[in-house]
Parts: structure tokens; C-alpha cells; sequence
């Protein structure tokens, strides 16, 4: 029995009601599996929409995607008896999604977030297709979605459609590690196939859950990039005897963001017993990546917690069209779609997050120019014959400046589609993206500041750091010993990488100080 099945037989379920889903609980169905269930009060709501639905189609009525044609063809009539073609047409039409696949993890996100939007009743479905999705989810299919070709508004069309197509057992899936038919993965998971009836097709395409998908892992990661961060910024402080004076809960207290005070506050907790802060008496004041760290880290914080707010709302939101309400007895064509709120988010959660980077690496070239830090140049014994870290730097570098290129902000962008009915779209999945990517790159250049940090720690002494970094460095040397001389760096780059993406690092340190 693999994780997944075994996990869905034996856990606690998540019950979707379609308003309380939490950014947390994204991370735990589509990283660990967690089994999800629907309240029973939303399956009303599905069943009262999909009966409103179905009386519309009785009496002919003219509404948008469910007896018209789509976009530019919403002028476009269409029979009862052409209504089930019409929505697998849509779904083999609008399945041009091109690319590398998205991470497993991602589909498993976007499947829970259009059960959870359909939880509220308005998109018209039955029950059946909520089941679907939700059986697809816990049985471990994961359908086979290309990463590009969303424009971010009409919803992420393209990659939600080949999400669509496996529930009717076409395209392609995961299944236990292997790639198959849609048709093969839903028979082994012991699932048949399901035919898509009026406005299903569409209410499963027209949504921003391929964006919301990426951001919300993005923004989880990027939480623990932050934690991280400060445990980096902290060692590389104590290596480089700095002044404690730019950490003083008064500073933060005449200029109070939120972000300024924590970050300092965590700052003093990690370096508590620390004699290697303030030992240089000769320093006034250091540097602006050291002694600005509460500034820069606090404004990611703060831009976290924008961030944080946007996918909180977007996660529990209704994004198809038309829109069913059936207490009020209406029906609504709108624009519910429409990716901005969250292309600006992730445009602001990419910036946010390359500027760790960005003073990050500033610190690491500090700590191996002895120019700066008093220490041996590149942190190696005999320098000359040996080159120690001086090209751990130069990836940090290279890094941060294909950042650059990442939060060029794509929510700025529009391309107008569908004949120009379509006129102004976010791109706000290639926001996502650009943002997830930016998130892995910071976390390779913490990553590269713990090694290099640690290096120059043992040529102060260890045994003065602080409570909070000595937990840290006491991580890294469990597996990445002090460089005596040259040898191969990536697989200790690696190592640092994954200690800093995995929340290893931040585990470790939380046993001894809270970051939060």
C-alpha cells in the first residue's frame, strides 16, 4: 500500500465547506497527502445550484456558457440536445496547455481549491462532480498539467482543462510514480470515468486555481525562507563581530512596522549568550546588509502578510461564470475569474522575496573578502593552491541576478484574447511561477550563506555563538565538516539547499528560540 492510499484510509480527513480552507491545510493535502471530505451542508448548496441549473436548462433561458458558446461565441446559441457535446468540446479545445509538467504538488493544490470553490454552492454542478474531484484527490491520481499557456483571466483555462480531461478519463495522470493514460490512472485507482453535463466543462476551467495553486506552496515556502533567513543573517553577524546596537528594540520603536520589530526581536533571541557580537570595540556602526537586516527582512515580512491576506480570500472564493445564486433566484455573468488580485500578490511576494537574496548575497561576499571581515580570503587555508569559497559567492551572484529578470512584474503585462472579448487578462500564472522560482533561488543562496557563514564561524570559535545559532551551525557540521582544502562544493551546496528548503534548518533552531 503506497503513502498516499494508505493516508486516505487512515487519516483525519479536511472537511471543505468553502469558506474556512487555510493556506496551511493547501500545504498539507497537496505535500502529505491529507485526505479530504465535503461538509454536508455544501453538498446542499451543490445540489440547490445544480437543481436551479437544471430548471434554466428546462426553460431554454439565455445564459452564458450553459445554452450560448464561450467568449468571442457568447452570442452563439446552443441546443439542449448539443449542450454535453458543447462541454466536452470545451474541455478538448481549451486543453493547449504546453510546457514541462507542474509539480505534483501543484495539481494536487489546484484539484483541492476547485473542490473547495465548489463547495459554495454557485457554480451549478452536481454533487457528482464534487465527488469526483474529491475521490481523484484522495486516491492519489494527479493529473499531467503542461505549466505554461494561462493568460490568468477566463480563469487558467488551458491547464485547468487538462485537469478536466483526466476526470473524464482522457489525458494523462500520475499514478503511484507513473505516468499513464487518464483512463488507465482513474481504472487503477479503481474510479470510472464521469461525463461532464451543463455548465461542468466550464466551471471546471473557469477559475484561478492553477495560479492560487503555485502561489499558496510559494508563499509556505517562502515563511520558512524568511525563518531561515534570519538564522543565516544571525551566524553571518557573530562571524562578522557585529555591532549590536542596530537590533535595539528602541530603534524599531520609533519607526514600528510590524516587520521591523519582529525581525529584530528574533535577531536578539537567536544571538542570546552570543560573545561574539559587540566584541569588536573599535566598531561603530557596520555595513547596511548587516546592520539593515531588520529594515529589509521586516519588509518581507510585511509584504508576507499582504500576501497572506490575498490567498486567505482567494482560496475561498467562487472564480467561475456565470454565477448561480439560487436564495436570490439568480443567475449572474461577472468576472470572478480574473486573476489580478493574485498576479499582484505574486508579483509582490517575487520582489519581496529576492531582496533576502539580494542582501544575503552582499553578506556572503562580505564574510569571504578578507578586505571586509578581517578573516582568510575565501575562508580556505593556504589561499593560492587552495580557492575555498570563493565561487560559492559568484553562484550567489548569479542567482540574485537572474532575479532580476523574475520580478520583472508580470501582472503589468496584458494580451488581449478571443477575438478581443477577452480585451484585459492578469497573467497572473506566470506571476506564480515566476515567484515559485524565485522562492527555490533565494533558498539556494541562504543555503550558500549557512555554508559560508559556518566556515567563517570556526575561524572565530564556535563556542561563542548564540543559543539560537549554535543550534544551526550544530546542524550543518552534523554532515558538512569544516573545509580544510579545496574539494568538490555542490553536493555541499546541496545539502545547505536542502536543509534550508525542507524547514530542517528552521526545525532545528525552533527547539531553542522561537522565531516567530
Amino acid at each position: 500500500m503506497n503513502l498516499v492510499n494508505q493516508f486516505y484510509e487512515t487519516g483525519e480527513p479536511l472537511v471543505l465547506s468553502g469558506e474556512n480552507l487555510s493556506v496551511a491545510d493547501v500545504h498539507f493535502v497537496a505535500r502529505q497527502s491529507r485526505p479530504v471530505s465535503i461538509d454536508p451542508e455544501a453538498r446542499e448548496r451543490i445540489v440547490a445550484s445544480r437543481v436551479m441549473l437544471e430548471r434554466l436548462v428546462d426553460q431554454e433561458a439565455v445564459v452564458y456558457g450553459i445554452t450560448t458558446g464561450f467568449g468571442r461565441f457568447c452570442d452563439v446559441n446552443i441546443s439542449r440536445e448539443n449542450s454535453i457535446k458543447l462541454q466536452k468540446n470545451l474541455i478538448s479545445s481549451h486543453a493547449a496547455a504546453v510546457g514541462e509538467p507542474l509539480p505534483e504538488e501543484v495539481v494536487r493544490a489546484a484539484l483541492l481549491l476547485r473542490t473547495n470553490a465548489m463547495a459554495r454552492g454557485c457554480s451549478g454542478v452536481r454533487p457528482q462532480l464534487v465527488e469526483q474531484l474529491l475521490e481523484v484527490l484522495n486516491r492519489g491520481v494527479v493529473p499531467l498539467i503542461p505549466e505554461q499557456g494561462s493568460l490568468g483571466a477566463s480563469g487558467d483555462l488551458a491547464p485547468l482543462s487538462h485537469l478536466a480531461l483526466v476526470l473524464t478519463g482522457e489525458g494523462e495522470a500520475y499514478y503511484q510514480g507513473e505516468i499513464m493514460s487518464g483512463a488507465d490512472a482513474l481504472a487503477a485507482a479503481g474510479l470510472e470515468p464521469i461525463t461532464l453535463l451543463e455548465k461542468e466543462g466550464l466551471a471546471l476551467i473557469n477559475g484561478t486555481q492553477i495560479m492560487t495553486a503555485i502561489g499558496s506552496l510559494a508563499f509556505v515556502d517562502a515563511e520558512n525562507l524568511l525563518k531561515a533567513a534570519m538564522i543565516t543573517s544571525a551566524l553571518t553577524l557573530e562571524a562578522q563581530l557585529a555591532v549590536p546596537d542596530a537590533f535595539d528594540a528602541l530603534i524599531a520603536g520609533v519607526r514600528p512596522y510590524k516587520g521591523h520589530r519582529s525581525a529584530a526581536e528574533v535577531i536578539r533571541r537567536l544571538l542570546e549568550g552570543s560573545t561574539l557580537i559587540g566584541s569588536n570595540e573599535k566598531k561603530v556602526q557596520d555595513a547596511y546588509s548587516l546592520r539593515c537586516i531588520p529594515q529589509v527582512h521586516g519588509a518581507t515580512a510585511n509584504a508576507l502578510d499582504y500576501v497572506h491576506g490575498i490567498l486567505d480570500i482567494e482560496i475561498n472564493s467562487v472564480n467561475d461564470n456565470p454565477l448561480l445564486f439560487p436564495e436570490e433566484e439568480r443567475v449572474l455573468s461577472g468576472g470572478n475569474f480574473h486573476g489580478q488580485p493574485v498576479a499582484q500578490a505574486m508579483d509582490f511576494l517575487a520582489m519581496a522575496v529576492a531582496e533576502l537574496g539580494s542582501i544575503a548575497e552582499r553578506r556572503i561576499e562580505r564574510l569571504v573578502n578578507p578586505a571586509l571581515s578581517g578573516l582568510p580570503p575565501f575562508l580556505i587555508k593556504d589561499g593560492g593552491i587552495n580557492s575555498g569559497l570563493m565561487i560559492a559567492q559568484y553562484t550567489a551572484a548569479s542567482l540574485v541576478s537572474e532575479n532580476k529578470g523574475l520580478c520583472h512584474p508580470a501582472s503589468v503585462d496584458s494580451i488581449p484574447s478571443s477575438a478581443n472579448q477577452e480585451d484585459h487578462v492578469s497573467m497572473g500564472t506566470t506571476a506564480a511561477r515566476q515567484a515559485r522560482q524565485v522562492v527555490k533561488n533565494v533558498s539556494r543562496v541562504i543555503g550558500i550563506e549557512l555554508l559560508v557563514a559556518a566556515q567563517a564561524i570556526d575561524f572565530r570559535g564556535a563556542e561563542c555563538l548564540g543559543r539560537g545559532t549554535k543550534a544551526a551551525y550544530k546542524l550543518l557540521r552534523e554532515e558538512v565538516k569544516f573545509l580544510e582544502k579545496d574539494q568538490i562544493l555542490y553536493p555541499l551546496l546541496d545539502r545547505a539547499f536542502e536543509m534550508v528548503s525542507s524547514g530542517q534548518l528552521v526545525e532545528a533552531v525552533e527547539q531553542e528560540v522561537d522565531l516567530s
